[in-house]
């Protein structure tokens, strides 16, 4: 038998846990240590029992709870190794350098390195070359890293920040934990990497990460697999390109993302750019967007899709509802494409399968 309980999903912390009969993974830790244990107690999940913590990106309502839940318990936690560098670019403390002090260090630093060259080969100085020391433009220094790009990163680090700074969940006792905590806030006990598109398997539960299009690192839904039933998650996304499309096929359960009604996005409270963001390819599914994919690409072979990510100031639950349901047509039924509403302020019932 597989479980699937979806702890919290929106925009204020994503969290939920696959488990088969011997394996229990949760993906994403986006709420606090205290407030994850308090919601899986009410499930009847026990976070001691977990076998892994598995991350679809670094956002940080996906892992403001991470650092704290994974250090408590020693669960190892399962990133892509270009989620794992965002996260802890977040989680690191960042000192900011104006180009011309960034030129006078980067220049003591070569000076005391031909010094001490020169003392260790007892040469010439005049026989140091200076090719090894390479000025960049202050374009090149900022290649990559657009004005927009700097402000998620910063919004991120500050929603960890903010996070981490309310989690009220002890932490172990033990010295060597509280010394690496203390010099590294991004240490976890254990980190183990996967790539989109190979499997990856923990404990009986087989697993198929898929790239999906959204403004993160290296942002990834999954099927999980165990005992003949698959669970397909894909939320996050600004649009439905062909992977994602392929590795839903065949689902027993659904979690898709219906982040916002269009109308009520563009007529909401978010900034132009927040709703530039959300509408590119590479924001979130708009309720129509979703409708559109369970008309023309979903299979209609799981007993229960359910809408996700849902936004509480651009969209409403009955909405998200109707158009699903339109959608899926004829094809609803008792006994299938059951349609239900994974919510924000509380866990949903465990569905078994």
């Amino acid at each position: 038998m597989m479980r699937m309980t979806v702890l919290a999903s929106g925009s204020k912390g994503n969290s939920a846990v696959v488990s088969s009969s011997g394996t229990r993974i949760l993906v994403d830790a986006g709420l606090s240590c205290r407030e994850l244990m308090r919601r899986m107690a009410l499930v009847g999940e026990n976070p001691e029992t977990l076998d892994a913590i598995l991350i679809t990106h670094e956002h940080a309502d996906h892992v403001a709870g991470l650092p704290v839940l994974a250090r408590r318990f020693g669960i190892p936690v399962y990133f892509t190794e270009a989620t794992h560098r965002a996260w802890v670019r977040q989680m690191t403390p960042q000192k900011r350098t104006t180009y011309a002090q960034w030129l006078e260090q980067r220049k003591a630093e070569m000076a005391l390195r031909d010094e001490e060259l020169v003392r260790s080969c007892a040469v010439d100085p005049s026989d140091v070359p200076d090719e090894h020391f390479f000025v960049p433009s202050v374009e090149s220094m900022s290649e990559g890293s657009s004005e927009a790009d700097k402000a998620s990163e910063e919004h991120n680090a500050v929603k960890l920040a903010a996070a981490a700074a309310e989690d009220l969940c002890d932490e172990t006792d033990a010295p060597v934990v509280k010394k690496s905590v203390k010099d590294n806030p991004s240490y976890l006990p254990a980190v183990e990497y996967f790539r989109a598109g190979s499997h990856l398997a923990i404990g009986d539960i087989d697993i198929l990460p898929f790239t999906i299009p959204h403004d993160a690192a290296d942002p990834c839904g999954f099927v999980f697999e165990s005992e003949g039933v698959r669970l397909g998650f894909a939320t996050d996304l600004g649009y439905v390109p062909q992977n994602v499309k392929i590795a839903l096929k065949n689902c027993d359960v659904l979690l898709l993302e219906s982040n916002h009604d269009l109308e009520m996005l563009r007529d909401g409270p978010y900034p132009w750019s927040v709703k530039q963001r959300v509408l590119s390819r590479v924001g979130h599914l708009s309720n129509t967007a979703t409708a559109e994919f369970l008309t023309r690409d979903y299979d209609g072979g799981a007993a229960y899709v359910v809408l996700a990510h849902l936004s509480e100031s651009n969209n409403l639950p009955e909405m998200a509802r109707l158009a699903a349901e339109q959608a899926i047509g004829n094809r609803l039924s008792l006994l299938g494409n059951k349609i239900l509403l994974a919510q924000q302020a509380e866990p949903m019932q465990p569905l078994c399968l």
